[in-house]
């Protein structure tokens, strides 16, 4: 197998065996990226020089015995994460020129323990959007299908991991921008546990939402990144402070006895066909090997779609209202005074980020704060009452991770209510702080891969990643990689 589609964990070995170096693999990976990123467009920015710098350092690490299983490895990082040096845009005219000054807490850990960054992964504006087609810069397409959207708003960071640009990735996650698009493209996404990882430099979208995790090609590999990046940072108010579980020691595989709650309003007439077989499916599967699946009731559900775009809609005009040209952001200069330069500054959003805006600031006004905003919180609490409910029942919630495989780019674009329905699974999980999984369960007629959802209770990702675990190694799905026809140079 060559070296960019192998997973952390067997590189890991091949580098501690002294089998291969970092530079190797950075060099590999690089020259997929030369192959296949002028079709797919998963970066905004590429840090070339910086990561062959730091995969010769990580060289110099394995060597004294760094112990660290991403030591060497390189990782992509959704480009609303803040890198020290490195351009920063959140796919974003407004953010176009911004370097920042600092690290994120993420990228830091990443980094001390010898992880190499190859670059900055394309993203919804923002991150508001399901298919990586409302960035500024270009769109991404899904490697199994060039016509296709790769999901979002992580869709670079997914793609970048599926098409070999890297070999995992960071993403973020307001409503489902992590596991949507791992479902759409093949490969694991995890959103932890509100509070579990830092989200200190993640430039915010909605912050009660915001979640950052890991997109990777297995589960090991997931359990191995958030080893790295979870834990309490001081920096960050909402940070938990806890002792954390060794997440690999719990891919035990053995899930004899566990009960598995199988929502039965998370399977509605939106879900698919195919992405239903697959659901049951893997219902089938987590039964052979020894847990109960048995059908719970999440009966405010139905409300969590909207109850979400309302609490996002709102902390989005709140978060992006600092973009002003004062205090964030580019300044037009040429406005005569300070109310036209706000004008002329904040025309460089695009037109979901003042869709949302305007929907936003609508909803906080006096006269509509308790119809709308404080109506939506009452009912994030009745859903957050559900899971807790259900959990009283069983261990972990299956469900889908998506409604449908990927759509065609460009079939929802101008119909931002239905784009919005591709997280109608994912947003219940971000109400709630809970953590969730998306592993591929099977593919479509056209080859397209599909993803189950696995939830769990507060901080329990052990849980979902032994039960994820388990089904990936006894599901029996070919072994598939994207078959891209991609343009040749010269």
């Amino acid at each position: 197998m060559q070296l960019d589609q192998m997973t952390i964990h067997e590189l890991q070995s091949l580098l501690q065996a002294g089998e291969v170096s970092s530079q190797e693999i950075t060099a590999a990976v690089y020259s997929q990226i030369d192959h296949v990123e002028e079709d797919i467009e998963a970066y905004i920015t590429l840090c070339r020089e910086e990561a062959m710098a730091q995969a010769k350092r990580a060289d110099a690490m394995v060597a004294e015995g760094q112990a660290s299983p991403l030591c060497g490895i390189p990782l992509a990082i959704k480009d609303n994460l803040s890198t020290m040096g490195v351009r920063t845009t959140s796919a974003s005219r407004i953010l176009e020129e911004y370097i920042p000054p600092f690290d994120a807490t993420v990228v830091a850990r990443l980094k001390s323990v010898g992880a190499v960054m190859v670059g900055k992964t394309n993203l919804d504006e923002f991150g508001l959007g399901s298919s990586t087609e409302n960035s500024q810069f270009h769109i991404t397409r899904n490697p199994w299908d060039l016509s296709r959207v790769p999901g979002g708003s992580s869709g670079g960071s997914a793609a970048a991991v599926a098409a070999g640009e890297a070999i995992a990735a960071l993403g973020s996650d307001t409503g489902g921008s992590i596991r949507q698009p791992a479902a759409f493209c093949g490969v694991i996404g995890l959103k932890p546990t509100y509070g579990l990882v830092s989200r200190y430099g993640l430039i915010p979208a909605a912050a009660s939402l915001d979640h950052v995790g890991p997109i990777t090609r297995d589960v090991r590999d997931a359990a191995l990144v958030l080893q790295e990046i979870a834990g309490w940072d001081p920096q960050d108010p909402t940070s938990a402070k806890m002792e954390l579980p060794d997440y690999a020691a719990a891919l035990t595989g053995d899930i004899t006895g566990l009960v598995v709650g199988l929502p039965r309003e998370l399977i509605s007439d939106a879900l698919d066909p195919e992405v239903k077989e697959g659901l049951f499916g893997a219902a089938n599967v987590l039964e052979s090997l020894g847990a109960r699946v048995e059908e719970i009731s999440l009966p405010h559900a139905e409300y969590a779609m909207a109850a979400f775009h309302l609490v996002a809609s709102a902390e989005i005009s709140s978060s992006l209202a600092c973009f002003d040209g004062v205090r964030l952001g580019h300044r037009a200069e040429a406005a005569k005074d300070t109310v036209s330069m706000f004008i002329q500054t904040r025309k460089l959003f695009g037109p979901e980020p003042k869709r949302r805006i305007l929907v936003g600031t609508h909803i906080l006004q006096a006269d509509n704060y308790e119809a709308y905003y404080r109506k939506a919180q009452q009912v994030r609490t009745l859903i957050r009452q559900d899971i807790e409910r259900a959990f009283g029942q069983c261990s972990v919630i299956l469900s889908p991770t998506a409604p449908t495989a990927a759509f065609p780019l460009g079939h929802k674009l101008d119909k931002p209510v239905l784009m919005y329905q591709s997280d109608l699974y994912t947003v219940i999980a971000n109400l709630a702080g809970i953590p969730a999984l998306s592993v591929p369960c099977g593919y479509t007629e056209q080859g397209l891969p599909m993803g189950i959802q696995l939830m769990g209770k507060p901080f329990d990702e052990p849980t979902i990643l032994k039960v994820g675990h388990a089904y990936e190694q006894h599901a029996c799905l070919p072994v598939r990689w994207p078959q891209m026809e991609v343009k040749t140079n010269g």
